[in-house]
Parts: structure tokens; sequence; C-alpha cells
């Protein structure tokens, strides 16, 4: 049985008849330029996350770069993240002016380890950037209750984390603002690029959609240098059919990871954690072991896809030699890094298909 990591064409035919009409009265419409489904998608978005305002742009890495471009983080400042993320993540940073601090991970959730932000901040210490990795929320109490201390901006790197939950509110409303990517894995998925930055702050907000629009209030207005950052109009009526689905999808994926955790809790893996208050949209489903390595040949094998999110983790990258992160000493980072790896998971995936990749880890450490 061949079981794909992730079918984007199987979402594609059974939305086709819903997404094509979507298309076709956008172009039929023309008004492309920052248009009506960009507009109500922005609505729609704000009113999942439970914020005053959603701005729709290019994506999810300019929304982390006009996101800290907003709050007026620049050159002499730093962001304290982790390395445990995709590279743009870091990049956001570096491209705005300012100096990555990265600290370890909580060897459990995978998310920044609140215990270690204090230690790191310094007079130069503008912003913390806590990641919902792979669709579990941060410790989101304790990462505010520091940052309000120490007066500085928290940004969500909800990138994976759409419809995610802490404490019953939701992801992208747990901090002064937060990002999400809409780029063709996610929970939420364009056929392309695209990113939303949402917040409850109205100046944040303005100053985002005059960032993403080249500074401009009005037609060649420019009050700003700015960015050709806007989010497009096709690929938003795409995303508003899609986001019909998303709740659904989101508990799909959750009856998915509960059946995995069912039939592997006899192996020797360690599954997935939950945080208590926490509501996990398993944007991928982890595993651990120290066998990772083969265990990922094993299911090549046998016909499954995997992933080994972030093998190659982000202070170790040879750009960031540059900046000196590869300095840093992050144990739990380095240790996730060779013993994690990811089975299939995606709303469409069937039953059966879960059962059999179970069942081929199983056998593989019996």
């Amino acid at each position: 049985m061949q079981v794909p990591l992730m079918d984007l064409k199987a979402e594609y035919r059974q939305l086709r008849d819903e997404i094509l009409p979507a298309v076709d009265q956008a172009l039929e419409s023309m008004n492309l330029f920052l248009g009506p489904n960009v507009q109500a998608l922005e609505e729609e978005w704000a009113g999942l996350c439970g914020v005053n305002y959603a701005v729709g742009v290019g994506s999810g890495t300019d929304a982390l770069i006009l996101s800290l471009k907003a709050l007026g983080v620049g050159d002499g400042d730093e962001v304290i993240t982790a390395a445990w993320t995709f590279i743009a993540t870091i990049e956001a940073i570096i491209h705005v002016g300012a100096q990555p601090v990265l600290i370890d991970i909580a060897p459990d959730t995978y998310c920044l380890e609140p215990a270690l932000i204090e230690p790191a901040i310094t007079a130069r210490t503008r912003a913390i950037i806590p990641i919902h990795v792979f669709g579990h929320p941060a410790d989101m109490d304790r990462i505010n209750q520091i940052a309000d201390q120490y007066d500085l901006y928290v940004v969500e790197d909800a990138a994976q984390a759409h419809g995610a939950a802490y404490q019953g509110k939701m992801a992208g409303n747990l901090g002064d603002c937060a990002i999400f990517s809409f780029y063709m894995s996610k929970n939420l998925a364009a056929y392309g690029e695209g990113g939303m930055v949402t917040t409850n702050n109205d100046e944040l907000a303005e100053e985002v959609r005059m960032l993403r629009n080249h500074g401009q209030t009005a037609r060649y207005e420019h009050h700003l240098m700015g960015y050709n950052s806007r989010l497009d109009e096709i690929q938003a009526a795409i995303l508003r059919v899609k986001l019909n689905r998303l709740g659904w999808g989101n508990q799909r994926r959750r009856e998915q990871a509960a059946l995995y955790n069912e039939l592997l809790a006899d192996c020797p893996v360690i599954l997935p954690y939950e945080a208590p208050g926490a509501h996990h949209v398993y944007h991928l489903y982890t595993i651990r072991t120290d066998r990772c390595d083969e265990l990922a040949d094993h299911l090549e094998e046998q016909g499954i896809g995997f992933a080994r999110h972030y093998h190659y983790p982000s202070h170790i990258q040879p750009v960031s030699r540059s900046f000196g992160l590869n300095e840093t000493a992050l144990p739990e980072t380095d240790l996730a890094a060779a013993q994690v790896i990811q089975l299939p998971l995606h709303p469409y995936l069937s039953d059966e298909q879960i059962r059999y990749v179970a069942t081929t880890v199983c056998q593989f450490f019996a």
C-alpha cells in the first residue's frame, strides 16, 4: 500500500466544483487588487481568531517581516525565538535588521521553553516570537507574563496553527499580533503563497496595510517605504472555499491522531503530547525514537511517506554561521532533530491507511 505524507490532489477532487466557480467569478470581475475576496477573507479570519483585524499579505514570511517592521523592531534590536522552526522565522528578524537570540525548546511540546526567556533578555531585547510548532500552541500565559514584565512585544508564529487554541483563546489572539502562512501544505492552504497578520491593535493593523502596499494610504499617496506584499485575490477566493472545511479538517486530524495514539500505544516511540489547556490541530503528527534514521528507511521501503522536521535546525544552517547562531548551545533542539519523524496525516487519509502505517511502524520495532 502506498501512503503519501499528504495528498493535495485528494482535497482538490473534493472541492473542485466549489473552487473553480470561485476562481472564475474572481476572474470575471477582474477586481484583482485587494478585491472583495481578500476583504471578505480578512473579515472571516479575524472572526475565526476572535480579533479585531486581519490583514492579508503575500506570504507567511512577509507577515513576519511586516509585523516586526510595524512594531518598530529594527537595527540594534534583539528578538528572542527558537531555532526549532522553519528558517523564515529567523530570516524575518534578520531582514528587519535585528539579531535573533535563540533559546531551547520544551522536550514535550517542542515549543519555546518559557523558563529560558528571562535569562536571554538584555537591554536590546524588543520582542519574543513563540512558535506554535506542528499545530500545538506555545505556553502563552507564561510568555506573556514575562513580556509584560519587561515591556516586550509578542508576535505569535502561528504558521502551522490554523484553528489551534490555548486556554480557550484562538491562536492569532494570544499576543500583540500573530502571523499565519497559507502555504500549500498548511491546514488552510492556498494553491500558491499567502499570509495573514492578526491583531487587536488598530495602529499596527493600519501600519501593516500600508507596508504591504508600497506605503500607500490612497492611490499614489505614499507615507512609508513599503513592500509589494498583497494577498492575491484568486488565492483569497480559493482560501474562502477551503475555510469552510477547516473546522472539519482539524477535527479529522485530531481523530486520526487519536487513532495513531491508540495503535502505537505499545510501540517503543514517544507519541505527541497535548498540554493541559491546549487544543492541538496536528499540522504534523510527530513521533520520536532514537532509531529515527532506520525507521525512515523502513517506511520508505514500505511505500509510506514521512518528513523530518527539523532534521537540520535553523541554528546550524550554513547561513546562520554569519550571524553567530551556530554558537548557541541548544541541546533539546539538537536531540529532537535527531529523533523526530512525522507520519502521514491529513483529512483525506483513510483509517485503513493509518492502520497500515501504524502496523508498519510497530513491525519495525518488533
